[in-house]
C-alpha cells in the first residue's frame, strides 16, 4: 500500500499521533507500545526498521540508532478502527532499555502458568542478557562475560564433553542435567555473539523449508 493511502485509513489523535505495537514476528512476543505520526510512518516504510515519535523530546526516533537494538519491519497492519497500528518485527538484541527483552515484563497476574515453562529457554535467554547489561555481583553468568571468548568457548568444549560421558550411561536424569548445562552455555555463547533465539528459528525454518 502507498504511503498517501495508508496515511488516509489511519485516525490520528489531536496531537497526530497513533499507538503503535511492536510484536516479535517468531514468538508473537509483545515487545513494547509506543507512538508514530505520519513522517515516522513514512520513514518506517522506506527505511524497513522501525522509526517511532518520542512525545517527551518531540523528534522522530529509528529504534535501535544508539543502542543498535534495531527493529526490522516483516509486516505492518492497522486495527478494524484505524486508530492502532500493529508492526511485527526481528527484534535485534532487546527492546526494552532495562535489558529485558521485552517492556512487558513486569507479570501481576498469570494463570497459565505453564506458559511459561513451555518458553524457559527464551527467559533463560532474557535473564543472561540481563546479566550482561546489567551486572550482578556474585553471578557466575557475569563471571563468564567477564572472562571472554576463550574461557566461554572452554565451558562449552567441556559440557559438550559432559553430555557425551553421559549418553554413555543409563542414568537419564544425569544426561538430562548435563544437557541442560550445555544448553545454558550455548546461550551464554549466544548472547556474547550479539544472536538470538529468533536467529536460530529461522535457520532451522530455512532447513525445513
Amino acid at each position: 500500500m502507498e504511503y498517501n493511502k495508508l496515511i488516509e485509513k489511519i485516525k490520528f489523535d489531536e496531537k497526530g499521533l497513533v499507538p503503535a505495537v511492536a510484536q516479535d514476528i517468531d514468538t508473537k512476543k509483545v515487545l513494547m507500545l509506543a507512538y508514530m505520526n505520519k513522517d515516522s510512518i513514512k520513514k518506517t516504510l522506506e527505511l524497513k526498521k522501525a522509526c517511532y515519535y518520542s512525545r517527551s523530546r518531540k523528534e522522530l526516533w529509528i529504534k535501535g540508532e544508539t543502542s543498535g537494538n534495531y527493529q526490522e519491519v516483516k509486516k505492518m497492519t492497522y486495527d478494524c478502527d484505524g486508530d492502532t497500528i500493529l508492526i511485527e518485527v526481528e527484534q535485534k538484541g532487546v527492546a526494552c532499555h532495562t535489558g529485558q527483552y521485552s517492556c512487558f515484563h513486569n507479570n501481576v497476574f498469570n494463570e497459565f502458568k505453564n506458559n511459561e515453562d513451555e518458553n524457559i529457554i527464551g527467559k533463560l535467554y532474557d535473564i543472561i542478557t540481563e546479566r550482561k547489561i546489567n551486572p550482578k555481583k556474585d553471578s557466575y553468568t557475569n563471571y563468564l562475560f567477564k572472562e571472554g571468548i576463550d574461557k566461554i568457548l572452554k565451558k562449552v568444549a567441556e559440557e559438550s564433553g559432559e553430555v557425551i560421558i553421559a549418553s554413555k550411561n543409563k542414568d537419564k536424569d544425569e544426561l538430562i542435567y548435563e544437557i541442560s548445562d550445555l544448553v545454558y552455555h550455548v546461550i551464554v555463547l549466544m548472547v556474547e555473539k550479539d544472536l538470538n533465539i529468533q536467529d536460530i528459528k529461522k535457520e532451522l525454518k530455512n532447513r525445513h523449508k
